[in-house]
């Protein structure tokens, strides 16, 4: 994914998500941690958005995790925030408080600090879930400063979601 991701892209991508939504009669929910939201922003500047996106939960803390998301204690004092582990549940508990179809969650370092050795800043994982399927997870590391990063993120999330519902 190129780090010089667009507004006018951005806007592309949720309109391919719309069109999939609509056409496949799907709704959909977003669990955002390093995006903060960004990514149900986009979903409705949609016109008509209404008719397939159900929700968004913009959950940073720890705790917000686990009350709205039900994301486990010990999974986050095991593998952190930013792990395969916790975006699993995160996508998954963003079903279980909706009544949405199909979910997408991320969770990851932006940046400008925050990162180890072992999670340096641009890595993120999204996970992407259908209700009643499996979820799948997977890890990106993205280059650029903290809006580069989150932009990529976006349009990732953005893409996994149109491909679902392809």
């Amino acid at each position: 994914m190129k780090n010089d991701v667009t507004d006018a892209s951005l806007l592309r991508l949720a309109e391919q998500v719309a069109e999939a939504a609509r056409a496949h009669r799907q709704t959909l929910v977003t669990a955002e941690s390093c995006t903060g939201g960004w990514i149900a922003k986009m979903l409705t500047d949609i016109p008509g958005s209404s008719g397939w996106f159900e929700c968004g939960m913009a959950a940073y803390s720890y705790e917000a995790k686990q009350a709205l998301l039900g994301v486990r204690p010990q999974t986050l004092e095991t593998h952190g925030a930013v792990s395969r582990e916790t975006v699993i549940e995160m996508v998954s508990g963003a079903l279980v408080h909706s009544g949405a179809s199909l979910a997408v969650a991320v969770t990851g370092i932006a940046g400008p600090g925050g990162g180890t050795e072992d999670k340096p800043v641009g890595t993120v994982w999204i996970a992407w879930k259908r209700r009643g399927g499996y979820p799948t997870a997977v890890t990106f590391h993205f280059d650029g400063d903290r809006d580069a990063v989150r932009r990529q993120t976006v349009a990732a999330a953005l893409h996994g979601l149109a491909e679902l519902m392809a």
